[in-house]
């Protein structure tokens, strides 16, 4: 059984000013999607899922006519008002809930193993050879899950701060805890984030972050309702709060049911955060087509 690609692009893109999951970066237009299904498909995955906004499904309905019958694919909405039966939530929030609850709307697709990212992030050839492979010895497995690991030096953005799932990671490779942190930027040579309190916090370059590219097996959509039922408890009626996918994974680490190994990739990650990231990834994606990574066209 072929593992599937899940890729988020539900987020409304505010930091950038429009669909940058849509933006045409490549040589002919390509989105960075485009590469993410290039590389997962010749990795060995089956089919990819698309996690969208329903105002944004005639967009991604033009973008999927691409594939020309050769990519097997399917669209699922994730909307604010998808919330289990008997759950509120404030009456004044704009946006969905966060990555997370991204993942549990594709429960009713997928029945094998999956990786989930993000739609625009450019995660490297060597990413999904790694993740495919580790997926493939999944098959049968529970609570078994993984993520490639990067380097936080290596993901961050020259034009503003970003945000990165910041990971402790044992000996044996595992994941010990990962907390989402948010405004990571580099200031006099040093790599910050901010706390909650909005304090400056150091860490070193080579500090492992999570962007976003998970493997899990499909028992994680239970558990990934059930705490999204916690949360909503929570914090439902803060029109802000988001169930990110380090949230679920952390809680799941740190009550003992589930483990998750972090893989090393020789990939380099780059992305668009902000509208001033765009043109470095032009250039980017060009050189990797003039390298040869990418043919001429990739559908």
């Amino acid at each position: 059984m072929q593992p599937t690609l899940l890729i988020m692009a539900a987020g409304m893109g505010s930091r950038y000013g429009g669909l940058k999951q849509l933006d045409g970066v490549g040589p002919h237009g390509e989105v960075i999607m485009d590469y993410s299904i290039y590389d997962a498909l010749r990795a060995g995955f089956g089919k990819v899922v698309f996690i969208v906004r329903r105002s944004f499904e005639p967009e991604f309905g033009e973008f999927t006519r691409r594939f020309g019958g050769k990519v097997a694919y399917e669209i699922v909405e994730q909307e604010i008002e998808t919330v289990p039966p008997g759950y509120s939530y404030a009456p004044e929030r704009v946006k969905p809930w966060g990555t997370n609850h991204a993942i549990l709307m594709a429960a009713p697709v997928i029945r094998e193993p999956f990786a989930a990212i993000n739609a625009d992030d450019y995660y490297g050839v060597d990413s999904f050879r790694v993740m495919a492979a580790h997926l493939n010895t999944l098959t049968s497995a529970q609570n078994r899950y993984c993520m490639v690991g990067f380097q936080v030096g290596n993901t961050l953005s020259e034009t503003g701060g970003v945000t990165r799932g910041v990971c402790e990671v044992n000996d044996a490779g595992e994941l010990t805890g990962v907390v989402e942190r948010f405004q990571i930027k580099r200031t006099a040579g040093q790599i910050y984030y901010a706390d909650e309190t909005d304090q400056p916090v150091a860490i070193p370059d080579d500090t492992p972050v999570s962007m976003n590219m998970w493997g899990f097996t499909p028992d994680y959509f239970a558990h990934s309702e059930a705490l999204f039922k916690e949360f909503l408890q929570a914090s439902g009626q803060n029109p802000k709060s988001e169930f990110f996918i380090p949230y679920a994974v952390n809680e799941l680490i740190q009550r003992g049911i589930a483990s998750v190994r972090v893989l090393s990739t020789t990939s380099q990650w780059f992305g668009i955060t902000y509208k001033d990231d765009r043109p470095a990834v032009v250039q980017r994606l060009q050189e990797l087509h003039n390298a040869g990574t990418y043919p001429e066209r990739l559908f």
